[in-house]
């Protein structure tokens, strides 16, 4: 599924327009440069130990759901191999982990599609069964199987924590036909990602997209279906009623959790063992899903 990157103009330095948790945005005039670090955020701090190797797998990953989505929504790729159009200072690895995108005006909102009742939906459920405006059904399990996906939008903020809403605020925000597309189309994205997943064996429980306008068009930006936007389970080992065992970064936050840390940062560093249970959860998410190691997929990139 991967495919061969074609070059464009000369080498230039860009300039970094902003840097999130995870990505660096760089200025290119007509595209965008977008390079995953290998920093990993949890409880939306930024912890000082980074997982090198990560953020190859998060671009290679994102770039083969695009390309597998396409027929859905169209997406902000190039094609362009961005080792020929950039060079940035001090980053190695520049070709696996950064992509040349074209520029959209972003919608500031996280589509998120939850298919499993987990995380903080599980956690607003045992409270009260209207779910972010969603009234699911009495005497479920946490991580039970929903009836159907909900939509459970969030204002996205770079540097702070999102909080969601219902889809009501958000028609009230963006107004009810740019509500129902995102909607709608999160949820096609969802379905049809969850089949290709199961294939692999893998659950997706959850995930969430991003879009933008590019000429008038809404299109799929940012990263799809990495195991830093998604909750990822082993479909073999799945069973309601307990925190399934995940391929993302819920390893990290279980031993945060444990560590007695306050969740306000700095964070405190992570031991090698974890920093390796990580990266290995990521590489076997990457290797079901795609079919090929990393390695070997960026291997076969220009092959």
């Amino acid at each position: 599924m991967s495919t061969s990157m074609q070059s464009a103009g000369p080498l230039t330095e860009p300039l970094l327009l902003r840097s999130g948790k995870v990505r660096d945005v760089y200025d290119l005039g007509d595209h965008l440069l977008m390079v995953a670090s290998d920093r990993i955020s949890a409880f939306d701090v930024v912890l000082p130990t980074e997982v090198v190797g990560k953020g190859a797998i998060l671009t290679q990953l994102s770039n083969f759901w695009f390309v597998m989505l396409s027929s859905i929504v169209p997406n902000h790729l190039t094609g362009i191999d961005p080792s020929t159009v950039a060079d940035v200072p001090g980053v190695n690895d520049l070709d696996a982990r950064s992509v040349v995108v074209r520029r959209a005006e972003r919608v500031d909102i996280e589509c998120v599609v939850r298919g499993y009742l987990a995380g903080s939906a599980w956690s607003a459920y045992r409270r009260n069964p209207v779910v972010f405006g969603h009234r699911l059904p009495l005497g479920l399990e946490q991580a039970a199987a929903l009836p159907e996906p909900i939509f459970t939008p969030a204002i996205k903020s770079d540097t702070g924590h999102d909080f969601t809403i219902t889809v009501a605020e958000l028609m009230n925000q963006i107004g009810s036909e740019l509500s129902s597309r995102l909607e709608r189309i999160s949820t096609e994205l969802y379905l049809a990602s969850g089949r290709v997943a199961k294939e692999a064996g893998i659950i997706v429980a959850d995930t969430k997209f991003e879009f933008g306008w590019i000429d008038g068009e809404l299109t799929l930006i940012d990263e799809a279906l990495t195991p830093d936007s998604s909750r990822f389970w082993d479909a073999a080992t799945y069973a309601p009623g307990i925190d399934p065992p995940s391929f993302d970064k819920q390893f990290v936050r279980d031993w945060l959790e444990r560590s007695g840390w306050d969740k306000r940062p700095p964070g405190p560093e992570l031991p090698d063992e974890v920093v390796a249970g990580t990266l290995a959860r990521y590489q076997a998410a990457f290797s079901r899903l795609t079919g090929r190691s990393i390695d070997k997929w960026l291997a076969g990139r220009t092959g």
